[in-house]
């Protein structure tokens, strides 16, 4: 990732699950929704950083195919998620945090 502008961190899952458990400063666009990123990111070249729960967990792979679909340049999948950020001993906000 390169870049002036830090990357904007989108958690792939439904919005129960973000509300529970989240990377602090992450935004929720749930994968059965990709449309709405248009809305809350117009600029099509912004570093976008998806994560779901874990490796296992398809979601943000999705969402990044459906977010490069769309138009947007520079989408990484943090294919770790939230057990991977867990496990490195990084802060998780949320309900259940």
């Amino acid at each position: 990732m390169t870049g002036e502008h830090a990357p904007i961190i989108i958690n792939a899952l439904d919005r129960d699950s973000y509300l529970a458990q989240h990377i602090p400063g992450s935004i929720n666009i749930p994968t059965d929704n990709a449309k709405i990123a248009k809305e809350i990111i117009p600029f099509m070249e912004s570093e976008l950083v998806v994560y779901c729960a874990s490796a296992d967990c398809p979601a943000s792979a999705n969402l990044a195919q459906k977010l490069e679909e769309m138009g947007y340049t520079n989408v990484f999948d943090f294919e770790d998620g939230l057990e991977g950020w867990r496990q490195k001993g990084y802060e998780l906000i949320g309900n259940e945090s």
